[in-house]
């Protein structure tokens, strides 16, 4: 085997969920995801809407059961010793398609070669397969490390919100939203009675734009006697999507610099948008007419080039009360239109 050495590491990710502008559904996804030379391996496999077998929310037998796949414990699932690198974020189906590959040991390396895209029991390298990804060589003790700490660590991400306003029918929507894509959710008004293992549970805290100064302080010191950090979420306005992307933002865990959608700015009839790697990018305007009914715009949907792009933007669909949401497989931003 001549492929050079390739460093190894696991972060968190997440496939962005949503409430979709036509009404549609996506489901959100906890996941980890695979580091190799410092960048997502998923980068790498064009615009791939895509998560690793390592799920937050696969029962925890399943989960290690993966990870032991993946150190060559078991089996391999698929026909010629090929693994699961990467399989569809809404069911998991192979006929959906999959990125699989051949891992193998090398002495006390590990050996990740000939990717391909999978739809049924055996892969078709000449014609799927991934030509110019790999083969990764990791050493052992690093790539056990990595996979090992899984075994041994804390549970999944808390994906849960609690939701705090005065408007509960916007807040029944919301949580009843959250909850179709996978995202529990709560509603209350007063955090100072709910019992800290309670609060432990939640990763993200919204706030409705009624809700007062002193109302907020007492959330805040409710979660900071409990001992957590949360991500604190102030609604911009109540638009469901809007909303639930707000809070997928908030959720996101994944480090920065390994995100594929890393910046939004919205004004003067334009939205500025950096990726860090060739992806698909959908732009969605909402705004608020004067009778406070909501509008919902697609003003972008095409494949950016990795680096800053400004894209012109409707004036219909930014007229007056508007924000934009920017959204990626991975990833989603939400800014308000700078008036």
């Amino acid at each position: 085997m001549s492929a050079e050495y390739a460093t190894f590491g696991l972060a968190p990710a997440m496939r962005a969920g949503g409430v979709l502008a036509n009404g549609d559904y996506q489901v959100h996804r906890d996941f980890v995801d695979f580091i190799v030379n410092g960048q997502p391996l998923l980068f790498q496999l064009s615009d791939l809407d895509a998560v690793s077998p390592l799920a937050s929310d696969v029962p925890p037998a399943i989960f290690t059961a993966q990870v032991r796949s993946l150190l060559l414990e078991a089996d391999a699932p698929l026909e010629g010793g090929r693994y699961v690198i990467y399989g569809c974020p809404e069911c998991a189906d192979l006929a959906c398609g999959a990125v699989t590959a051949m891992i193998e040991k090398l002495g006390e390396d590990y050996v990740w070669r000939d990717f391909a895209w999978q739809t049924d029991e055996r892969a078709d390298l000449e014609l799927n397969g991934y030509h110019g990804i790999g083969p990764f060589r990791f050493r052992g003790a690093e790539y056990r490390e990595a996979l090992g700490s899984l075994l041994t660590g804390p549970g999944g991400e808390r994906r849960r919100v609690l939701l705090i306003g005065a408007r509960v029918a916007v807040l029944a929507k919301l949580a009843a939203a959250l909850r179709t894509i996978g995202i529990g959710a709560e509603i209350t008004r007063d955090a100072a009675d709910v019992p800290a293992d309670e609060l432990r549970t939640y990763g993200a805290v919204a706030f409705g734009r009624a809700v007062g100064e002193q109302e907020r302080a007492s959330v805040r010191q409710a979660f900071e006697r409990a001992g957590v950090e949360v991500a604190y979420v102030d609604g911009l306005a109540p638009i469901i999507p809007l909303l639930v992307a707000q809070i997928e933002h908030a959720l996101d865990r994944s480090p920065r610099d390994q995100r594929r959608l890393t910046r939004l700015v919205a004004a003067d009839g334009e939205a500025g948008v950096e990726v860090t790697s060739t992806c698909r990018v959908q732009l969605i305007a909402y705004r608020l007419d004067r009778l406070y009914r909501t509008h919902a715009y697609e003003v972008f949907d095409g494949v950016l080039d990795a680096g800053r792009h400004r894209l012109a933007l409707d004036a219909k669909a930014t007229k007056g009360e508007a924000f934009i949401v920017a959204r990626t497989s991975g990833s989603v931003l939400v800014e308000a239109m700078a008036r």
